[in-house]
């Protein structure tokens, strides 16, 4: 199979012409963030927000026309509100501020057939394990027979494919769609399957969001018992699209002891209020720092912060890890906790947490998040 380059695509998407300007999509300017990874080609068109469902239509041709070349294995294409069509596109567009597209409707739900609950694991800030802890917490429910699926919705910064311990790249059967990766039993989707690790991701606001979106509509994830979405550390754009376009059933917040951190959660929190998603509990992470030596422990991070603030916020307090060094060790080599060390007492304390997650979600209706400003 011959390697598609970048010109090939070009040329190919000059072919497609927008119908009211009755210009091709490239010279127009529509076509940003155009990425090349072994055959899987993505690339954004940016819309005029007000066309956005007759450009749908534009979306799928070019997919397809993008598809038939040679040496392309998977297309996805996403539209983006960044210009509206005709207008000039500066160059350099990635150092380009612009204006934020405007902000869904509550109502513009993304329907996901076949899951059943869906839960967020968020933080308000980076940096205090939330990754970690999403991705064990996932492996505790599917040891208990759930079918548990995995979304890493870290543009940025994606690290589920490194914790996972998966290699290589999702496949298509139709171009248009998909399949999900899977180790461990769990079905794992993570930007960081199409693109290089050590690749930045130069994307505005609008293109993260509606990465996020195609993640999650145009996967085919399948029968679930529960999706985990590995949500971005802060209080951000993406953050408020998930939380406004998915029918999340909860949100479980991640902080560390201290007060800088459990101000950040506290934020994170009540984002989730204001959208009407209901919380889940609060996860202690780092609650206090075992030596490898000696087993001594020291409380570096300060001692029951986040179960004090669960207390505050009248929040469930969901459970403490410690920091130790075979959580991290275990993780950066594709081989987590609870999978490398099934019967060790960190096992044993993710696996209560699942439990007292699943609890809360099996007995809960799903309601469809509403802005409330305030």
């Amino acid at each position: 199979m011959s390697k598609v380059t970048e010109q090939q695509i070009l040329d190919t998407l000059r072919t497609i012409v927008e119908p009211q300007s009755k210009k091709d999509i490239v010279s127009l300017g529509m076509i940003s963030g155009l990425i090349i990874k072994e055959g899987n080609v993505g690339f954004s068109i940016e819309i005029d927000p007000a066309q956005a469902a007759e450009m749908e239509s534009l979306r799928k041709i070019a997919e397809k026309a993008v598809h038939a070349l040679d040496g392309v294995l998977s297309v996805s294409a996403i539209l983006t509100a960044d210009n509206a069509p005709g207008e000039t596109k500066p160059q350099a567009p990635s150092q380009q501020p612009k204006s934020p597209p405007p902000s869904p409707g509550p109502g513009n739900k993304i329907e996901l057939k076949g899951i059943k609950h869906i839960i967020a694991v968020a933080s308000g800030k980076g940096g205090v394990g939330k990754s970690t802890t999403a991705i064990n917490l996932a492996l505790s429910l599917a040891k208990q027979g759930l079918k548990i699926g995995l979304m890493d919705a870290d543009i940025y910064g994606p690290s589920q494919p490194r914790m996972m311990g998966i290699t290589g790249k999702p496949s298509s059967p139709d171009g248009k769609t998909l399949l999900p990766m899977e180790r461990h039993g769990i079905k794992c989707m993570s930007v960081g399957f199409l693109v290089a690790e050590d690749t930045p991701m130069i994307w505005r606001g609008p293109m993260v969001q509606s990465a996020l979106t195609q993640m999650l509509r145009d996967v085919v994830w399948g029968e679930l018992d529960l999706l985990i979405v590995d949500m971005p550390p802060g209080t951000g754009d993406a953050q408020l699209t998930m939380a406004q376009q998915v029918p999340l059933n909860g949100a479980v917040i991640v902080s560390t002891p201290q007060d800088i951190a459990l101000l950040d959660a506290r934020k994170g929190l009540n984002m989730f209020r204001k959208v009407d998603v209901p919380v889940l509990g609060i996860i202690e992470n780092m609650s206090v720092y075992i030596c490898p030596e000696c087993g001594h422990e020291a409380h570096i991070f300060g001692e029951h912060g986040a179960r004090a603030e669960a207390e505050k916020m009248e929040t469930p307090f969901l459970g403490e890890m410690p920091l130790h060094i075979d959580i991290r060790m275990t993780s950066d080599e594709g081989e987590p906790i609870v999978i490398s060390s099934p019967d060790g007492e960190h096992a044993k304390r993710y696996a209560e947490i699942a439990t007292k997650v699943w609890a809360s979600l099996s007995n809960a209706e799903r309601k469809a998040p509403a802005i409330s400003m305030e």
